[in-house]
């Protein structure tokens, strides 16, 4: 048990000098023991440490919707909007208004239920794992561990958090969706073994010393998650959107330069603009995406699929041929090293 008013050193700290630490040096720096964790202090480092899982940043949901009338077809809606309201074309002003804000709404809609689904497909998938606390095994939810937690890891077991493997029975462990190794790896007790394993052979207990984002595979989520990449769909949609839009400007100084070379009336002039802006812009193009993207997302989620992105729909369509190795590990084709020797 811990004493509630000592200070826990912090996960990066511990991670940082684990190969120096025995299964009992570690335990003793969690300031743990093998009876478990009090329920108490396990309430108070959830509290200092955070669940046990992937941090999701929840952005503005007004921005997001504000996001909706930012780039070219938004703008090209907006510049046909300004046109007849210059004119004095209220009807026409009021019906592009209402397409714009329609195409926000329904993009915003079908994003926001598509995040809904996924967040209650995580909430169905979520992990059990069998704990030790006041010196009773019970099963929690994986998101509930706490550093200095002892958890007891079978045969089928996804392993939910960085952890060392106490006294017992050597254990094999598939590290292929973190490593890329096609065959299962004997641990015994001393050794670490990563989050998102998988408990192939035999029974042991281990001791959680990184949990969340401190863990290996919390490490390796998040730099593919701060990876900043546009999707193809995205690239087809700006370029169709710019293509466009170079069109429709050289179009209309045509039309304006004719129009002044005629001595024509301003207002004839820009009323054959305002026809030109909005024949040019695809109003409908938004949001027939989002809703297909969004319907797509939810056949998906019905198969157990989660999809964070709805533009990564479009990118899994659009795939011709996909390799992986006999593990269904997506590799480089280089050896790196693996979970271990990084810690």
């Amino acid at each position: 048990m811990n004493d509630a008013g000592a200070t826990l050193p912090g996960t990066a700290d511990i991670a940082a000098s684990l190969k120096n630490l025995t299964g009992a040096q570690l335990m003793q720096r969690l300031q743990s023991s093998p009876q478990g964790l009090s329920a108490e202090e396990a309430q108070r480092r959830l509290k200092q440490y955070g669940y046990n899982e992937l941090p999701q940043e929840q952005g503005s949901a007004l921005l997001q919707f504000l996001s909706y009338f930012h780039g070219t077809i938004p703008y090209m809606i907006m510049t046909a909007a300004l046109i007849s309201g210059i004119l004095g074309h209220y009807p026409t002003l009021i019906i592009i208004l209402v397409l714009l804000v329609m195409n926000a709404v329904v993009g915003f809609r079908e994003e926001y239920q598509a995040g809904n689904v996924i967040a209650a497909l995580k909430e169905k998938l979520a992990v059990q794992a069998t704990v030790r606390r006041e010196g009773q095994w019970q099963s929690v939810q994986a998101r509930m561990l706490v550093p200095g937690d002892v958890v007891r890891l079978r045969i089928g077991n996804i392993i939910p958090a960085d952890a060392k493997l106490l006294e017992g029975d050597p254990i094999e462990v598939d590290q292929s969706a973190l490593t890329g190794e096609s065959l299962p790896v004997e641990h015994v007790a001393g050794d670490a073994v990563c989050s998102g394993s998988i408990v192939r052979r035999g029974e042991i207990d281990a001791v959680i010393y990184a949990t969340g984002a401190s863990s290996y595979y919390g490490k390796a989520a998040h730099l593919v998650e701060s990876t900043q990449t546009v999707s193809h769909l995205q690239q087809a949609i700006m370029r169709i959107a710019n293509y466009l839009l170079v069109i429709a400007v050289v179009l209309a100084l045509l039309i304006i330069g004719v129009g002044f070379a005629r001595h024509d009336p301003m207002l004839v002039v820009l009323q054959l603009v305002l026809v030109l802006v909005v024949a040019a812009v695809p109003v409908a193009m938004p949001a027939v995406m989002s809703v297909t993207l969004a319907l797509g997302a939810g056949r998906l989620a019905a198969k157990q699929a989660i999809v964070t992105r709805l533009s990564s729909v479009e990118e899994v369509a659009g795939i011709d041929v996909l390799c992986s190795d006999k593990t269904g590990t997506l590799t480089q084709g280089t050896l790196t090293p693996g979970c271990l020797s990084q810690l």
